[in-house]
């Protein structure tokens, strides 16, 4: 069996290289051949995987939110290479175990507990994507027991993360810490590290409950196939 880990892509080496090594630690987890590709931005993208690979394989988005590529734009690439031996697995989206893993990065950049939180989320026009956007923020507050403010991460001139903290600080917030809702580096975690706030949480990169939720996922879609028809 094959396992496609599918990101999203970005022109920041070190965002594939944390991808690949998720599909490495991935390899070793599961004892199958783990194979990264991307949606969008860079290659290799799955058909480029999947033109090399014979017999079967599960499809997991790595994305925190169903927003377009999760729902049109990663099963359509998959329905373009004719292959009737790829089962799609569900994405990550807002699981707890990542909400989680969200708040240890918070707390090992050196958030305090009185801190006034964000939580920063790629910016999307999709209903589904700000949903579960939103569904991650009420977890996290959850978790810390306290309010969490959502804020999307945006390039240019529109609002974003940076107008979020400086709102929060004019309504007194003497500190203010912003999780970051991401899964690699690149333009949008930078984004971040200059968005004024006191502390900005790394992303979730390789940490142990990416790994779980990927195993989780594939183990999911597995069972559906050995389910009779």
């Amino acid at each position: 069996m094959n396992l496609l880990l599918i990101a999203h892509g970005t022109r920041d080496p070190a965002g594939s290289v944390v991808t690949e090594r998720v599909a490495e630690l991935a390899r070793l987890r599961l004892g199958v051949a783990v194979h990264a590709c991307y949606a969008d931005v860079r290659g290799p993208t799955p058909a480029d995987v999947l033109a090399g690979l014979a017999g079967p394989a599960v499809a997991v988005p790595a994305f925190l939110a169903a927003g377009y590529h999760v729902r049109a734009d990663v099963p359509e690439q998959l329905r373009a290479t004719g292959r009737t031996d790829v089962v799609l697995g569900e994405a990550f989206g807002p699981d707890p175990a990542l909400v989680a893993a969200a708040a240890e990065r918070l707390a090992e950049a050196g958030a305090r507990p009185d801190d006034a939180v964000v939580l920063a989320v790629a910016a999307s026009s999709d209903p589904q994507a700000q949903a579960d956007g939103a569904r991650a923020a009420r977890r996290l507050g959850r978790l810390l027991g306290k309010p969490v403010t959502l804020a999307p991460i945006v390039l240019g001139d529109r609002p974003g993360v940076a107008d979020v903290v400086a709102r929060l600080r004019a309504e007194g917030a003497c500190r203010v810490a912003v999780a970051s809702w991401l899964l690699a580096p690149g333009l949008f975690q930078r984004n971040l590290e200059s968005c004024g706030a006191d502390v900005v949480g790394a992303p979730l990169a390789d940490h142990e409950a990416v790994l779980d939720v990927l195993a989780a996922r594939y183990r999911s879609a597995m069972e559906g196939l050995s389910r009779p028809a």
